[in-house]
């Protein structure tokens, strides 16, 4: 049974035999690189990618990438392309074949058919010198040494290049595309990561109490509009505007510092000048600004005039925090 050392150095050795061939891929980006890009960005269709065994999984990975930030793409398996799938390439695609080796017979029947319809062949593959790479219209290299398997033999450090080379191609689009994150939110609209693109402090609001007292309020009725709204603490409004806050934390303090409070109004116990939001903000800039200043509510305002709380649990409950 191998002992916990030499699994942490089997570990260890993996990332390191990967790391190094990826940061040996800046050596093979070329002139084909740049005309592939160029040609996807000005491309009238899809990206279609396409491969057989891991470099399929690959494919799909890469097609998601690209899905997600701008760039139109579908999945095609290289083997069921042979047999009735490549109806799915349309006139303007350009598609991309994935192979390590370049030379596998699904790869040899596949390519002349696609250049055969006058669709553009961007490679990626390890051996430039292969089918796949001397057929291309543009070969993108993603030469590895040595898989980290021990053998040599499973797919791992190829693979790893061949899904780097397809995120440098996204990336390149998604700058060529001006992508934005607004863009990037309207594809995730469901997620944690598209909520913070796209929430606002208004849409976080609406199902909250709006508690607020005066500065003159007597502290057992301040009591009773923090506990009768529910969200941990009460405005301080004079004159429409927010002069402070009350929060559960400052009737803790009171109650241990004062020993008559029934003398005691909002104003002596209110903390001035509270952190405040404006209605329309983004909801992530809500939750950086308790975050900053260790707090679990701010006030929210609209031209100046209050308009609502947000409390950490409304941030918690929509999985942005």
């Amino acid at each position: 049974m191998k002992n916990k050392n030499t699994i942490i150095e089997n570990a260890k050795q993996t990332i390191l035999i990967e790391s190094k061939a990826i940061a040996n891929l800046v050596n093979f980006l070329n002139e084909d690189f740049e005309n592939a890009v160029n040609f996807i960005h000005h491309s009238k269709g899809r990206v279609i990618v396409t491969g057989i065994g891991k470099s399929a999984n690959i494919a799909t990975k890469i097609v998601a990438t690209l899905n997600s930030t701008g760039t139109p793409a579908i999945f095609m398996h290289a083997a069921d392309a042979i047999h009735g799938d490549l109806g799915i390439i349309q006139k303007n695609d350009a598609v991309v074949c994935i192979s390590k080796s370049g030379n596998t017979p699904e790869i040899k029947v596949l390519v002349p058919l696609i250049k055969n319809y006058g669709n553009k062949v961007i490679a990626i593959t390890g051996n430039p010198e292969s089918f796949l790479g001397t057929n291309a219209d543009f070969t993108l290299n993603s030469y590895v040494e040595r898989e980290a398997c021990p053998n040599n033999l499973a797919p791992t450090t190829s693979t790893t290049a061949q899904l780097v080379m397809g995120d440098a191609l996204a990336i390149c689009l998604l700058e060529l595309n001006n992508f934005s994150s607004t863009d990037f939110a309207k594809y995730h609209p469901g997620g944690a990561l598209g909520k913070k693109l796209y929430l606002r402090v208004s849409d976080l609001i609406g199902n909250n109490e709006l508690p607020q007292v005066a500065t003159t309020t007597q502290i057992k009725d301040v009591i009773i509009e923090i506990s009768k709204k529910r969200l941990g603490t009460t405005a301080v409004i004079e004159n429409n505007k927010i002069v402070g806050i009350i929060t559960d934390g400052d009737l803790r303090r009171m109650l241990k510092d004062s020993s008559d409070i029934n003398k005691l109004i909002a104003e002596n116990i209110m903390s001035r000048n509270p952190k405040t939001i404006n209605v329309d903000a983004m909801a992530i800039e809500a939750m950086e600004t308790m975050e900053n200043n260790k707090i679990s509510q701010i006030l929210v305002e609209d031209n100046s005039v209050y308009v609502g709380v947000v409390h950490l649990h409304d941030l918690l409950k929509e999985g942005i925090f």
